[in-house]
């Protein structure tokens, strides 16, 4: 079967299934779809996994990119025959007493998670988690602390474990979605502190701008600089993040399925407002609505032709060749003591 040559478009979409049908494939070689996202639903066993992502990457050209958030803890979408990563909080409660303990495990996780993925042919997994552990129902300990300085300190060590293991990297959830209690999966979440106080949100991202590949933006509300969710915001989007913050990468929106981004209308409202915002690529997680969407009059750009190839993951070693270093085997098992 050959590839089908088009440019990548700016959808990143959830499908179902633990391999292709003929209704999936047809919905992936869409011109508006650039990348496919994983969930535990697509997930059986390794090789299962491996044979999927090859069916995915044979479809087109360029490849699509292949995601998926293997964070650690409660969003760990690959389990069996996975390392069973800690969630990145524990890391951040060692930080405190052994803070270079922290840093080398920090390191670890990111590297083993990265090496990992990269292995089965997934590209990218949504991370690191830059928000603050400040009370927000669906962070909590995802994130790596509660203290700004902490969670840059950590970031840089955990960006450092993916980028020697091969994979990009894309930081979440610009501007800050740590500090304000409501889950955006569930309801409209608005943060109406005001700019000075976001600050200490924004903090990780301003400190790591250079450092990362991509930033995914919050569908949280933060009226002090705009009444639009952040991803709908030229103001958070083109002021804040390209250009106070300089950041030249990939700008990726959270699932346009959460009701956090329900201000922004319906589907194709929302996605029209994400990318003119300055969003390059958007998530669409759930398969039925990605079907509704891809069956409508989509005349889009493509802003992320081009642009999503450079979040292609590239493996420094196989898994197996990493394997026989005696250094990479205890790095698993320190992480799995760690979330015992």
């Amino acid at each position: 079967m050959s590839s089908a040559v088009q440019p990548l478009g700016p959808l990143i979409v959830g499908i179902d299934g633990l391999e292709l049908d003929e209704l999936t494939r047809k919905q992936l070689c869409h011109p508006a779809v650039g990348g496919v996202i994983l969930f535990s639903r697509n997930y059986q066993c390794p090789s299962q996994l491996r044979e999927l992502c090859a069916a995915i990457s044979e479809l087109r050209s360029p490849r699509l990119l292949i995601t998926v958030d293997q964070e650690g803890g409660r969003v760990l979408r690959f389990r069996d025959g996975f390392t069973a990563l800690p969630p990145l909080g524990r890391l951040g409660r060692y930080y405190h007493d052994y803070p270079d303990r922290a840093r080398d495990l920090a390191y670890r996780h990111g590297r083993v998670m990265a090496a990992e993925v990269l292995e089965h042919g997934i590209d990218l997994s949504w991370a690191p988690v830059l928000d603050l552990d400040r009370g927000s129902e669906v962070i909590g300990d995802r994130a790596l602390g509660t203290d700004p300085d902490v969670v840059c300190d950590l970031g840089t060590f955990y960006l450092a474990g993916m980028r020697d293991a091969g994979m990009r990297s894309c930081g979440k959830h610009f501007p800050g979605h740590g500090s304000v209690v409501a889950d955006s999966h569930h309801e409209i979440v608005v943060d109406r502190r005001s700019l000075s106080e976001l600050a200490v949100d924004l903090q990780p991202f301003a400190t790591l701008a250079s450092q990362l590949d991509g930033v995914m933006v919050a569908h949280v509300c933060y009226p002090a600089r705009d009444e639009s969710p952040a991803g709908f915001s030229r103001e958070w989007i083109g002021r804040c993040l390209r250009t106070e913050l300089d950041f030249a990468g990939v700008v990726v929106s959270d699932d346009l399925d959460m009701l956090g981004a329900a201000p922004g209308g319906d589907l194709p409202g929302r996605l029209r407002l994400a990318l003119t915002a300055g969003c390059e690529a958007v998530l669409v997680c759930r398969p039925a609505s990605v079907a509704g969407l891809l069956e409508g009059d989509l005349e889009l750009a493509t802003p992320a032709a081009g642009r999503l190839e450079g979040l292609y993951g590239r493996p420094m070693a196989s898994l197996e060749e990493q394997l026989t270093v005696p250094e990479f085997r205890s790095w698993r098992e320190s992480l799995e003591k760690l979330s015992e």
